[in-house]
């Protein structure tokens, strides 16, 4: 399921990431890798703060879509 459906505070592990290649590579560049863990800290309308490689990103719906648990 893609990363906009996950619940607020539960850890999940990437399994793909998708997109055209500059959006794998952009992802690919804030720390969205295979195999990666991701939690999401808050979502308001779409648009998501999430904690990964021990670092928060902030990301909108769209590039969370591209992003496979």
């Amino acid at each position: 399921m893609p990363l906009s459906m996950a619940r607020t505070g539960e850890a999940n592990v990437i399994k793909k990431v998708g997109g055209k290649e500059a959006t794998r590579r952009f992802l690919e560049n804030l720390g969205f890798v295979a195999g990666g863990f991701v939690t999401v800290i808050s979502e308001i309308s779409g648009n998501m703060i999430v904690n990964v490689k021990e670092s928060r990103v902030a990301i909108d719906k769209n590039m969370a879509d591209h992003i496979i648990i």
